[in-house]
């Protein structure tokens, strides 16, 4: 097996046909870590986003996720398509609806007494029926990811998603998708787990730290 020796630190056109922050330099759709010698010989990790990158989760996923909890707790508020792309300029679901409801006012059902955790709460049971949905197998993997996860597995490639979503909910998509197996490979990093969410570079940094890797 090959050895690596270098972090992936910068996005490119992946095997998946999108960005992935876990490549050195381009590959085309035809090639493989196997059959890239320049790559294979200066890859220490692969660093994922999940959102996009692992699976289309937010057109699709969180979206009618957050739509679902919205109107199980009376609050009158539909995210359409058009909507949530300018939302997810914010990084992070408490973010989010902190940002839209500061936008266009806040809904009766979250009195400004309370209205951080009534977020924290609707947060949680968005994730609640995003993860259901994961479960239900309504949202699939990419093409491409379980071929370059396992050519990653099987060259000693360090794996880790890099995500602003809940970290349970990243973790029980990884499991479900991938399996118990390429999910113990793994490292996650995502959620509060730092303070400043994407755009901000620090969940990668920390990944980078956590994981020992050379920048």
């Amino acid at each position: 097996k090959m050895r690596f020796s270098a972090v992936v630190t910068a996005a490119a056109a992946s095997l998946l046909g999108a960005p992935v922050a876990a490549f050195v330099a381009p590959l085309s759709h035809s090639q493989s870590l196997r059959d890239t010698s320049a790559l294979s010989a200066a890859l220490e990790a692969i660093l994922f986003d999940c959102d996009g990158v692992l699976a289309d989760t937010e057109r699709d996923g969180h979206r009618p996720a957050f739509n679902r909890a919205f109107k199980d707790n009376g609050i009158d508020e539909e995210w359409g398509v058009d909507r949530y792309g300018v939302l997810l300029e914010v990084g992070g679901g408490k973010e989010r609806m902190t940002a839209h409801w500061n936008e266009v006012g806040w809904p009766d059902a979250v009195p400004e007494e309370g209205r951080q955790d009534k977020v924290k709460s609707l947060h949680l049971q968005k994730t609640d029926i995003f993860m259901d949905m994961i479960n239900e197998g309504a949202i699939p993997l990419r093409p491409g990811v379980l071929r370059l996860v396992d050519e990653a597995i099987e060259n000693d490639v360090a794996l880790a998603c890099c995500s602003t979503s809940n970290d349970k909910a990243v973790s029980n998509l990884i499991k479900t998708l991938m399996g118990e197996e390429r999910w113990s490979k793994f490292q996650i990093f995502a959620g509060d787990m730092v303070k400043a969410k994407k755009p901000a570079p620090d969940v990668y940094n920390m990944a980078v730290e956590k994981m020992g890797l050379d920048k």
